[in-house]
């Protein structure tokens, strides 16, 4: 899949298609939230651009777990790639959300407990992409990293319950709410299709990149392979 030149192509069409239609539904589609008015569109990408960053964590976590089984390096590249990649949209989600949040919390950032283990989970990620850095060795920087990708992981479900751990503001969409949660949120249908089309035309962006990066990486390595040929010929 990942050195079909025509899947490749295919796949961007598709995305972006995808992207155009969901873009579409949320400025059309979507009706205007009564209380935020037109702000509150930014909601559909932030829980979308939120949700990839931590499926893509998530795939580095089953890549780690897969390469020290097996030692296939397609599961490092899978695993390197993921992460960043996921970095990327956790970066997405954490700026649209300042977005959102300036008029209905009236301050572009607060500690609340989602931003801060966010924040964490975020961190975490680039000191992944600092190790992979500081190893010359390419099997031992794969062993690491997916040793690493596997340990890391556990930030993320600590991100994602958090609101319903901690007493927060941070409105909670996927579930109950729970006793702890302050923050609520209530969607129309329109607005809960267009949410869930939205996160799926990401996820589909997160597969494209993931596809292209590791088609790129791939070739670096051959590329680098040639030139070590050439020299030693």
């Amino acid at each position: 899949m990942f050195k079909s030149d025509r899947v490749a192509q295919i796949l961007n069409l598709v995305t972006a298609g995808l992207l155009l239609v969901a873009t579409a539904m949320v400025f059309f589609y979507a009706p205007t939230e009564v209380t935020m008015g037109a702000v509150q569109r930014v909601f559909y990408f932030h829980v979308a651009a939120a949700w990839v960053g931590l499926a893509a964590f998530m795939v580095t976590f089953v890549a780690g777990l897969v390469y020290l089984r097996t030692g296939k390096h397609l599961w490092d590249q899978i695993g390197h790639a993921s992460v960043e990649i996921g970095l990327v949209f956790t970066v997405m989600g954490a700026a649209s959300g300042s977005i959102w949040a300036r008029p209905a919390w009236n301050t572009w950032w607060t500690w609340d407990p989602r931003l801060t283990t966010y924040t964490i989970m975020a961190l975490i990620y680039v000191a992944y992409l600092m190790l992979r850095q500081g190893l010359d060795d390419p099997d031992r920087r794969a062993r690491f990293a997916a040793i690493y990708g596997i340990v890391g992981f556990i930030s993320v479900p600590i991100t994602f319950f958090s609101i319903r751990i901690w007493r927060t503001i941070h409105p909670v969409v996927v579930g109950g709410s729970g006793d702890a949660a302050q923050g609520t949120f209530h969607m129309t249908s329109p607005m809960l299709q267009t949410m869930l089309f939205s996160v799926f035309t990401f996820s589909v962006v997160y597969v494209c990149l993931l596809v292209n990066r590791v088609r790129l990486e791939d070739l670096a390595e051959r590329v680098e392979q040639l030139k070590v040929r050439m020299l030693s010929a």
